[in-house]
């Protein structure tokens, strides 16, 4: 891999989620620490599993991975940075204050917004302090899917300027009351994060149209923040020797014109092309096998896939149907294809003659608008730009019209924070929730780290209703209805591999937590149930059945849509995936 060739101190691997950052960043530190080098890998993914990449635990402390001399492992935990934050900021004010004073600075940290703070200091810290990191040769940070880590990415000069204008005195009080002293670190990550020679910045895509226009946003978007991508990956390219039966010369086909098809920004970007194995990254052999083109074996061809169980998507839309109203949420890590299983849902809900309203949360969700055209069904998207352009010109015509001009001057600076996204997001959010009252609305979410963070604003959103209603008056937040579970339905998202199956686990038990219950799960791109012949392929469908056995075992109402020659992207593919004579599927979009 030529990125690795001479590599930067400093690695940021990012692109849209599902394409294999994380395996790619652990067999990237194994190969520099197989080189003898002192590395630090660093995860600032939500959704982390490289400790289940590597086969221990990791956590949110500096960890050594045993078995690779040189290399340490730290996974920034959200939930713990947050916590951390919190106390350094109530710590020392505890005892001085009245306890009425200190829960209410204790409420006003507990939104999301606390949360990307928190995690962001984490990541300036390793970025910007030399002594956090001076023992390495090497820092590689596997990120969170494009649109969380953009937003990271971009937070440094962000709060640099909002600091510098001395801001922050409203809505962002709680949260920001901690980032000053840290000034010059937050200084140096801008610094840093834009030195070619010190950080080189890795996309990551799949030879996809979608993968590959994201990664192209991404390029556009880092490259107005003085940042420019240092390397362009293509993982898990179909070898041409495995292209030997229908569906693997489809894949290979359809991969390949992608590539020629390619957005234009990418192609000065240096590209190195990773081929698709027949096993999934995890464990030290597999790790080291990933970035090497090696033969990998044969089919086991004693395995029988015939009798793989792979239950419809029908079977779930008739009961949804049965419904009339409600909301519908598929969730899930980002790339194990939430946008298609939401678009073919809402497509085969109107086709069922209901009202479908299809909208999607997440940054990087690409819902076709060709789908409009299908009769009953509305297409939108919750846009974060829009939504924060109409909130802030809502609070200025609102709360900034009583004020004088300075005041209004004052009220403009404080809703430039970074923070007010998550406010304008969730208000959108919320009017959604509240719209499925009188129709089906079909949300496709953003990956799970993202969505969390959303249920956790519901909540706090929730508790601050609770707390300020008079007594006996009836009330019903976003939370409520979420909670209802004849009103709302969670579909959780899966692939048919070790860590999708895992981070899906973990999701349903912390929606579980917060009242949450998950209806039914969807597996995408299963290889088995398509039932190839290319031996290549046939292996990779083989090492599925364990997983889909336990997704059987999880969750009784389920269904698998089998991986497809066709990607499903206008509205007859859909339909498809939601007729019982059919239950061969989708390449994920989302």
């Amino acid at each position: 891999m030529r990125y690795l060739d001479d590599p930067a101190r400093v690695l940021l691997l990012t692109g849209k989620g599902g394409v294999g950052k994380t395996s790619l960043a652990c067999a990237s530190a194994v190969r520099l620490a197989d080189r003898g080098r002192r590395v630090l890998l660093v995860s600032t993914d939500p959704a982390s599993n490289v400790g289940q990449v590597f086969g221990i635990t990791i956590g949110n402390r500096i960890t050594p991975v045993p078995a690779v001399r040189g290399l340490d492992a730290l996974e920034i935990d959200p939930a713990q940075a947050a916590e951390a934050y919190r106390e350094r900021i109530i710590g020392p004010v505890r005892d001085l204050l009245p306890a009425k004073e200190i829960a209410e600075i204790t409420e006003q940290l507990s939104g999301s917004c606390t949360t990307e703070v928190a995690s962001f200091n984490e990541f300036t810290s390793l970025l910007a302090d030399p002594e956090t990191t001076a023992a390495y040769d090497h820092v590689i940070f596997d990120t969170a899917p494009t649109g969380h880590t953009l937003r990271l990415l971009q937070l440094p000069g962000d709060w640099t300027t909002f600091l510098d204008g001395g801001k922050g005195d409203a809505s962002c009080l709680g949260p920001l009351s901690g980032l000053d002293q840290a000034r010059a670190v937050y200084a140096g990550a801008v610094e840093a994060l834009t030195d070619p020679t010190r950080t080189a910045l890795v996309l990551v895509a799949r030879p996809q149209p979608s993968s590959l226009a994201e990664v192209a946003r991404a390029a556009e978007e880092l490259a107005a923040i003085g940042i420019a991508p240092a390397a362009l990956v293509i993982n898990a390219v179909l070898p041409v020797d495995a292209a030997d039966d229908a569906l693997g010369a489809a894949i290979r086909e359809r991969e390949q014109a992608a590539l020629a098809e390619m957005p234009t920004g990418l192609r000065s970007i240096r590209r190195d092309e990773v081929s698709l194995k027949p096993v999934n990254a995890a464990g030290l052999e597999a790790l080291r096998a990933l970035l090497d083109d090696a033969p990998q074996g044969s089919a086991d061809e004693t395995s029988d896939l015939e009798d793989v169980a792979a239950p419809g998507l029908d079977r779930l839309v008739d009961e949804l149907a049965a419904t009339g109203t409600g909301l519908v949420m598929t969730m899930g890590k980002g790339g194990v294809g939430k946008t298609t299983v939401a678009a073919a849902i809402a497509v085969a809900l109107a086709d069922r003659g209901l009202d479908v309203h299809l909208t999607t949360t997440d940054p990087a969700g690409r819902i076709d608008p060709a789908l409009a055209e299908v009769p009953g069904l509305r297409v939108s998207r919750i846009d974060p730009v829009q939504a924060v352009a109409d909130y802030r010109a809502r609070v200025m015509s609102t709360k900034g019209k009583r004020l004088d001009d300075a005041g209004r001057a004052v009220l403009a600076e404080d809703l430039m924070s970074p923070c007010t996204e998550e406010i304008a997001v969730f208000e959108a959010f919320s009017r959604v929730v509240h719209e499925s009252s009188r129709r089906i609305v079909v949300m496709d979410t953003a990956p799970t780290g993202h969505t969390l963070l959303l249920m956790d604003a519901t909540g706090s959103y929730h508790r601050e209703i609770a707390r300020h209603m008079a007594e006996g008056v009836s009330y019903t937040t976003p939370l409520m209805r979420l909670q209802n579970r004849d009103h709302t339905r969670v579909i959780v998202a899966t692939l048919p591999e070790m860590t999708p199956v895992l981070e899906a686990e973990e999701l349903a038990a912390d929606l579980e937590r917060a009242g949450i219950h998950p209806w039914a799960w969807v597996v995408d791109q299963s290889l088995a149930a398509a039932r190839p012949r290319s031996a290549l392929l046939r292996r990779r469908a083989q090492a599925e059945r364990p997983y889909l056995d336990r997704v059987e075992m999880l969750a009784p109402r389920h269904a698998v849509i089998a991986l497809q020659a066709a990607e499903p992207v206008d509205v007859e593919g859909l339909r498809a995936l939601a007729t019982s004579s059919s239950v061969l599927g989708s390449t994920a979009t989302g």
